[in-house]
């Protein structure tokens, strides 16, 4: 990878960190008074065409029929099944649950990827990283493991376990299908047909006429739109075209520290050392499985 792309794909991996620490709540103001399956899909089918418009005016090629098949798939792992389900999970669990599960991502993603023909192993170093990672996450969310045994919480669990491995294999799929296009083409293209497939559903269900925004859900749903999706999304598929999927996949463990510190710095919320000592460790975890992934890469040029 050229020096640039690898800039690139850095503060693509950086904005992830820092943009989906944010998203959880939105989804959560969202769904409070917009039906779920209908929600995700107009987030996706209005986000889709926004980014598509501007990469066509910047002249970027469009996706073949070989591409569109691709697409569709990842784009309904990735949008449909991973995200659809946080989104419909966050109707029964609150946001803080979410992201507790969410950071079994890393596992999935690393786990899949050592089992496939064309995966990467996984060595000591990453492994080490992911188990610290994992422990950060508990040093914030500790008090939250018994309520992963609330029977009320049910739907929502099972939701979301679906939602980690669908959003796993939706990411392997992605990153190693290799399409003719750009990888944001291939994110707006995603976008697309995933936000069509899940609007009709939506309306399928019966959703339509439950669809009302509030002004606290109209903003979110925007924010969701604009940042959570063009922004977001569009850094996650470039991050994971062109940096190792175990790297990428640390964004589940960064971001409830960012969902914290941002709500000491914007609400004056209160910060505890744990926080902090949380913070450290899940950053070590996250140098250790850059570190693995380097060594991953050395490997594979020396043989």
């Amino acid at each position: 990878m050229d020096k640039e792309k690898n800039t690139r794909a850095y503060i693509a991996l950086f904005s992830i960190y820092i943009i989906w620490g944010t998203t959880y709540l939105a989804i959560r103001i969202g769904v409070e008074s917009l039906p779920p399956v209908l929600f995700t899909g107009l987030r996706w089918i209005v986000a889709g065409p926004l980014l598509l418009i501007i990469l066509l005016l910047r002249k970027y090629k469009l996706p073949n029929k070989n591409d569109l098949l691709h697409l569709g798939i990842s784009g309904l792992l990735l949008l449909g099944g991973g995200n659809g389900l946080v989104v419909y999970a966050e109707q029964w669990i609150p946001s803080g649950l979410t992201a507790l599960l969410i950071t079994t991502v890393p596992f999935w993603v690393v786990g899949i990827d050592a089992i496939i023909p064309q995966g990467k192993k996984i060595n000591p170093t990453i492994l080490l990283g992911l188990l610290l990672g994992l422990v950060g996450v508990g040093i914030i969310f500790g008090g939250d493991f018994v309520r992963l045994f609330d029977p009320s919480y049910l739907s929502g669990i099972i939701g979301l376990m679906f939602a980690v491995v669908l959003w796993s294999v939706g990411t392997l799929y992605s990153k190693y299908k290799k399409i003719s296009v750009h990888p944001l083409m291939g994110a707006a293209t995603q976008m697309i047909i995933a936000g069509i497939v899940i609007t009709v559903l939506g309306l399928i269900l019966g959703e339509g006429s439950k669809f009302h925004f509030t002004n606290s859900s109209f903003y979110s749903y925007l924010y969701l739109v604009i940042v959570g999706s063009l922004i977001g999304y569009g850094s996650y598929v470039y991050a994971i075209a062109h940096l190792p999927v175990s790297l990428v996949a640390t964004y589940a463990y960064v971001n409830p520290v960012i969902a914290l510190f941002l709500g000491w710095l914007v609400l004056d919320e209160k910060i505890s050392m744990w926080v902090i000592l949380a913070a450290v460790v899940i950053l070590i975890g996250v140098t250790l499985v850059k570190k693995g992934s380097e060594k991953n890469i050395l490997v594979r040029k020396k043989s």
